[in-house]
């Protein structure tokens, strides 16, 4: 966490620093260090944001370090260089406790552990797994490449979301601009007028009235089930629950499913080929999954414990399709079984780009139809009385 320290220098300079570090003794001796007397010491509020936001960029950390393992650095060199270009306080912290703990003696992975708010189980596990075989680069080049094809997957479900979510902003507003100021000026003209108004015109008139009169109240009210509707699925996201909501839409629920194992094979088979063995990896993984499939893979682990083979085991806890499993006995006949798991999950990115591809080709003119014919229909029914009226004097 950060902390905003207030110094004193030996030349009786007072000067404020924000330091990053595991607690406030550690905090305090990052700065004592440096020469300075501390004064006063206190957490900055919304430090897990912050680090998040602006610390360390964990795909950008490994790039780096990777280039210069690469050039034929050592771990301490390449991370004193990192320190030497980096111009952030917060990701200096950072660098600075890894080299502490490096100089401490202490292995790399274990240095890493003691930050669990930047480094996650999954990047402390590869990293462990390469010290034991020497093997450092490698392993930063899988996690890379297994992030990366994690976030070209999110990135194409982003891109997916932006064209249907503008439509329905540009829709709505439109809709309300009609109902909360034109609707209300027509109606107007038709109360002078002395005329029977169509049963859904009038209806309409009525409402716009009533938004025109309560603009505010209304505006409020769309505003707080917005927000309230944010609130839940952020919540629902946090916990879980929204892959489990999702999976119970037809025509969308399976393919959510089928996120989930391509997510899950991805990251089995990454840490199969660093050296992790399958039931370490099951525990790395639970922790990353949905709850659904959590229960699964805790099955399917005391399966393999008891003996079965990891097809076997992921299709009695419902895990595998059938070219999944298909592909599991083939990993498991050859011994190759992380590679195989890299090729599932490619199979199903594969599948889940086809169909994203499919269904905003579909769903995107559907929408705009929709949004169309409210349009219109509230178009029509502003004019349906001067129709009728131009018919009287026809």
């Amino acid at each position: 966490m950060q902390f905003d320290v207030r110094t004193l220098s030996a030349d009786m300079v007072i000067a404020h620093l924000l330091i990053d570090g595991r607690d406030e003794a550690d905090a305090r001796r990052q700065v004592e260090a440096r020469g300075l007397f501390v004064s006063a010491i206190a957490p900055v509020r919304g430090t897990l944001r912050t680090r998040r936001g602006k610390g360390l960029s964990l795909v950008l950390f490994s790039q780096e370090l990777l280039a210069l393992l690469t050039a034929g650095l050592g771990i301490v060199e390449a991370l004193e260089a990192l320190l030497e270009k980096e111009a952030s306080p917060a990701t200096r912290g950072v660098l600075e406790r890894l080299l502490a703990g490096l100089r401490e003696g202490q292995r790399f992975s274990a240095v890493l552990a003691d930050q669990p708010e930047l480094f996650p189980p999954l990047y402390v596990g590869i990293v462990k797994a390469a010290e034991g075989t020497s093997d450092l680069p490698r392993a930063l080049s899988r996690f890379i490449d297994y992030q990366q094809r994690i976030d070209l997957v999110r990135g194409k479900l982003v891109s997916a979301a932006i064209y249907p979510c503008i439509l329905l902003l540009v829709g709505g507003g439109v809709s309300l601009f009609l109902i909360g100021y034109v609707v209300p000026r027509f109606a107007e003209v038709y109360q002078g007028a002395g005329r029977n108004l169509p049963w859904l015109s009038q209806q309409m008139l009525n409402w716009g009235q009533f938004a025109g009169q309560h603009t505010a109240l209304l505006l409020g009210g769309i505003a707080a089930v917005l927000a309230g509707v944010g609130l839940l699925l952020r919540r629902l996201a946090g916990s879980g629950g929204m892959a489990s909501l999702l999976a119970r839409v037809p025509g969308i629920g399976e393919r959510v499913r089928i996120y989930e194992l391509s997510r899950l094979y991805l990251t089995l088979g990454m840490l199969s080929e660093g050296g992790i063995t399958i039931v370490h990896a099951i525990e790395t993984v639970q922790g990353m999954v949905s709850p659904s499939v959590r229960a699964g893979l805790q099955g399917a682990r005391a399966d393999i414990e008891a003996g079965l083979p990891l097809s076997t085991a992921f299709e009695r806890n419902a895990l595998t399709t059938p070219i999944s499993l298909r592909m599991l006995r083939v990993g498991e006949r050859t011994g190759d079984m992380g590679p195989m798991l890299t090729q599932s999950a490619a199979f199903y990115d594969g599948e889940i780009s086809r169909w994203i591809d499919r269904f905003t080709r579909t769903f995107e003119p559907l929408l705009m139809a929709a949004i169309g014919l409210v349009v219109g229909a509230i178009v029509v029914l502003l004019y349906m009385p001067i129709f009728d009226l131009a018919g009287d004097m026809s």
